[in-house]
């Protein structure tokens, strides 16, 4: 078995292949498996050090992490958990907002990493970059993570968004003023029925199982988490979450 876990949700795949690639470089043998994934938990407890992974939206975690380690709360008692937040540009303290709430679940924090990844709000025109500088940003974010890892292997981890500074940075950078959009699931997304050809994709992939197919179109219910994964992924750019036009539909692949 490996000696460490990789535990992630991933809307466009920045997640995704920051902590598979943190778990590889520490551990060859490592696996990294999604919160999706039915197999998740029987992992979990089969694991004493676990790489925490999640997107960070308006400084925070999106809400179906939050409910995932609520859920399984006993699985995490006495866990090593390292904790990587992936962002656009900023979140403070993204790698706190899961360390409060595990601590209080009696998991052991071992530390925290910040990584810089392409921007995955398509329908708004702020924080959108060339593929070239996309792909910058991946390879930055790669060599950041081998010395984050051979850190973690030396016993001086990486602490980013766990101190004091961070908090209130997060606090008072983003979250007091859009702790709305994250707080609770949405009403979301946005379906452009003239555009839409039902062809079920956004179905298949929604984490929330948050759109059907009704008469032939989608139709989407109250419980959008806005990860972005059925905007990315639609044929016919007929969804938008924040925004009300589509810029670009931003997968981790495109920039890779």
């Amino acid at each position: 078995m490996s000696i460490i876990l990789g535990v992630y949700f991933s809307g466009t795949g920045n997640t995704k292949h920051c902590v598979e690639t943190f778990v590889k470089q520490y551990d060859n043998n490592g696996i990294a498996v999604s919160i999706e994934s039915p197999n998740v938990i029987e992992a979990v407890s089969a694991h004493n050090t676990i790489v925490l992974g999640y997107p960070i939206y308006f400084s925070n975690m999106p809400k179906i992490v939050r409910d995932f380690i609520d859920k399984n709360k006993n699985c995490f008692q006495n866990k090593k958990i390292y904790i990587i937040a992936t962002m656009g540009l900023f979140s403070g303290d993204g790698a706190a907002c899961s360390a409060r709430v595990l601590q209080k679940y009696s998991a052991i924090i071992l530390g925290g990493l910040h990584l810089k990844m392409p921007d995955c709000v398509g329908d708004k025109k702020a924080l959108k970059k060339s593929a070239q500088a996309n792909h910058e940003l991946i390879v930055q974010a790669d060599k950041k993570i081998a010395v984050a890892v051979q850190r973690l292997k030396d016993g001086n981890p990486h602490k980013e968004g766990l101190g004091f500074l961070y908090h209130m940075a997060g606090l008072f950078g983003q979250r007091l003023w859009f702790y709305g959009k994250t707080a609770t699931y949405k009403q979301k997304p946005n379906i452009d029925i003239d555009k839409c050809i039902g062809c079920g994709r956004c179905v298949s992939i929604c984490p929330m199982k948050n759109i059907v197919i009704q008469n032939g179109k989608a139709v989407s219910h109250n419980q959008c988490t806005l990860c972005y994964r059925c905007f990315s992924h639609c044929p016919t750019q007929a969804l938008t979450i924040l925004g009300k036009q589509v810029y670009e539909q931003c997968l981790f692949e495109k920039y890779s």
